[in-house]
């Protein structure tokens, strides 16, 4: 029986079952946050080893859907550091509007969408709704399950602009559902980062606090591949906890803080 194998055997095992059943390849990720977050969930779901764990995945589909909730990062909110969106607005926008006056955006890793739907909001200033598409997507079907109903509790809505708030929500109770009409400007689909074709010609991509979990390689494959995916004079912005040290490497240039310009 595979639970006799040693610890390290058994994650490692448990690595290659789950790159098999998923096509998510763990091993890209780094190894201790990873490891400690799925050991929290396996020793609070009752299993002796990694292997009874994922055993148990053919079984429990509620449990399979509890570790992909696990080893993705949900953690969000609209215009999450608010100074970081007002240069999108400010600067990144009015940029890309000489470009292409319909910028084609994607917000990769996208969690329970708030991000996409800031972006959305943001673009509103500028377009018309109905002239506003933009791709989102996420390694979880659960929580795009969720970012397609879109329904949030008041902490995630505490930094979107007023008129935002007024225009697009609607407050039920203590939570808040955003309309329609700001949610027909999304196509979310699900997209491993790590395995899956990247579509082209983005004029923005937005990924952010989701890459410090890779490894440096996985990292730099990631780079690679959104400076493919973006058009020359494009942008990719990153979150606050991330930096890329040597963007020329990707075609890129930094720009502002935690946006950097594909060259043209």
């Amino acid at each position: 029986m595979l639970t006799s194998l040693q610890p390290n055997q058994d994650f490692a095992r448990f690595v290659q079952l789950v790159k098999t059943k998923s096509g998510i390849d763990l091993a890209l990720y780094k190894e201790p946050q990873m490891k400690r977050r799925l050991n929290s969930l396996r020793e609070r779901r009752g299993f002796a080893s990694f292997v009874d764990f994922y055993n148990a995945f053919s079984s429990q589909p509620d449990l399979y859907a509890e570790f992909l909730d696990q080893m993705t990062i949900n953690v969000s909110e609209f215009f999450r550091n608010p100074q970081r969106w007002d240069v999108l607005r400010d600067k990144v926008f009015p940029e890309l509007m000489k470009l292409s006056p319909k910028p084609k955006c994607w917000s990769a890793a996208c969690s329970t969408g708030e991000e996409p739907y800031s972006i959305a909001m943001l673009l509103s200033e500028f377009l018309e709704l109905r002239d506003i598409r933009l791709l989102a997507t996420d390694l979880d079907q659960h929580v795009i399950d969720r970012a397609q109903i879109g329904n949030y509790a008041a902490a995630a809505v505490k930094d979107v602009p007023k008129v935002h708030l007024s225009n697009y929500f609607t407050k039920q109770g203590e939570r808040y559902q955003i309309s329609d009409q700001i949610k027909r400007c999304v196509q979310f689909k699900r997209h491993n980062l790590l395995a899956d074709r990247y579509e082209t010609g983005f004029d923005l991509i937005v990924c952010r606090n989701v890459l410090i979990y890779f490894t440096d390689e996985a990292k730099e494959a990631i780079f690679t591949k959104f400076s493919q995916a973006l058009r020359p004079g494009g942008y990719l912005f990153i979150g606050g906890t991330e930096q890329i040290f040597q963007p020329q490497q990707y075609g890129l240039e930094a720009t502002e803080t935690f946006f950097y310009r594909k060259k043209q």
